[in-house]
């Protein structure tokens, strides 16, 4: 087989995939759009983003209310603050200085996040950071309300947002545990679309809408 024959089968074996995976829209073409999609992102697009954000973790999905803020945007701060107030004046953090925080409004379960690799060194109170424990088997995504130091490492302590207290394993969480730092929310609830999977197998007091604490 000569280059040009070889090239004109491979062109056509491109145009029939190309069909069979964007354009068939039988029930066939739809499960192979469905397993080139996975594929894409599991091998091509999450690696690479991992490259360029230096986490394995580029991309994360909130699944929990413990950042919840009256349905996000449509919010209003100050209402939110009172109810919350007493929680931080334990963490002598006013008002004024939470309303500098980046996500200040908190974000909604099922929302996407952008995560990048940080140096816990340049971690501020104020954070939003994602992190392993030994309790759950998902990382958790809390901000940082307190730092300090032991033997030249930094300690953090974190909170969510709509929690009432801190959880026992976030109040000493060590750098190697750091998984990233979150900087954007890309979509809300977008991330629905994997969590109503594994609805039916949470907590009745996990299911479901966020409620404000």
């Amino acid at each position: 087989m000569n280059k040009k024959e070889t090239t004109s089968k491979l062109k056509k074996y491109w145009q029939k995939f190309w069909f069979i995976v964007w354009k068939d829209e039988s029930f066939k073409g739809w499960i192979f759009s469905i397993i080139f999609l996975f594929i894409l992102i599991k091998l091509i697009i999450f690696p690479g983003l991992s490259f360029i954000t230096g986490t394995s973790l580029p991309l994360a999905i909130v699944e929990s209310c413990s950042m919840y803020h009256q349905a996000d945007i449509f919010s209003n701060f100050d209402t939110w603050w009172k109810a919350h107030e007493s929680k931080y004046e334990e963490l002598n953090l006013t008002q004024e200085k939470f309303e500098e925080f980046r996500f200040q409004k908190g974000f909604n379960k099922g929302d996407i996040l952008f995560i990048v690799g940080t140096n816990p060194k340049k971690i501020k109170i104020g954070d939003v950071i994602i992190f392993t424990n030994s309790v759950s088997a998902n990382p958790v995504i809390h901000r940082v309300m307190k730092i300090t130091e032991e033997n030249g490492n930094r300690i953090f302590s974190t909170i969510g947002d709509n929690n009432n207290g801190q959880l026992s394993f976030e109040k000493s969480i060590t750098e190697e545990q750091i998984l990233g730092r979150a900087v954007l929310k890309i979509t809300p609830f977008i991330g629905w679309i994997k969590l109503i999977f594994y609805e039916p197998l949470r907590p009745e007091n996990q299911k479901g809408f966020c409620e404000e604490n």
